[in-house]
């Protein structure tokens, strides 16, 4: 890990940088977050002026928490590919209250990235984090039930799931496809590959 007193924590993997935001990744993480296939397990896409939105939440989750949403880079390219990293979810589940509040890894990848590795190698690297670095506990992370592609980062990663510990997301109708959740969970070891 690298840490630069202007730009915060930055990650560094064996492809991957996992780095702050600049200007320059908003149009690329608008177009991700308008591709149906990416957004496939999320309620809807989301147009530029949300995406750009959704980077100032990061942003400020950064300046308040210390770690958030990496923007992620390829190193032999130095191509913006997606966001993985970590955050504390918005919304009070079993896992998680204002009293005990849960931080979740995660990832969004543009779909020419997939298949190659990548969502997992940042992953382990922001578990990593928040285990040496953080001092967490535990970290989750969820994904609508059918998500297979995420669930299967989610075990490559090492991370639990205990059915007993699946949810219905709060913030959706529990008659929509997308409600029913799984929580898998990691908790500190020796090491974790990066």
């Amino acid at each position: 890990m690298n840490t630069d007193a202007l730009t915060g924590p930055r990650l560094v993997t064996e492809r991957l940088l996992l780095r702050r935001w600049t200007p320059a990744d908003r149009a690329p993480f608008a177009a991700l977050n308008a591709d149906p296939r990416v957004m496939e397990h999320f309620p809807s896409t989301l147009d530029a002026a949300a995406s750009d939105a959704m980077i100032e939440r990061i942003e400020q989750g950064f300046e308040r928490a210390g770690f958030g949403l990496w923007a992620v880079e390829r190193r032999d390219t130095g191509e913006f590919i997606g966001f993985v990293g970590l955050s504390r979810p918005g919304f009070t589940a079993h896992f998680t209250s204002p009293e005990h509040p849960a931080v979740e890894v995660g990832w969004r990848l543009a779909a020419d990235a997939w298949g190659n590795g990548y969502a997992s190698e940042a992953a382990s690297a922001a578990l990593a984090f928040g285990f040496e670095q953080l001092g967490l506990g535990e970290i989750v992370s969820f994904t609508a039930l059918g998500n297979l592609r995420s669930r299967k980062v989610m075990e490559r990663i090492g991370m639990t799931h205990d059915p007993a510990d699946d949810f219905d997301h709060p913030a959706l109708p529990r008659t929509d496809r997308l409600s029913r959740h799984v929580l898998y969970r990691a908790r500190p070891r020796e090491s974790w590959p990066v």
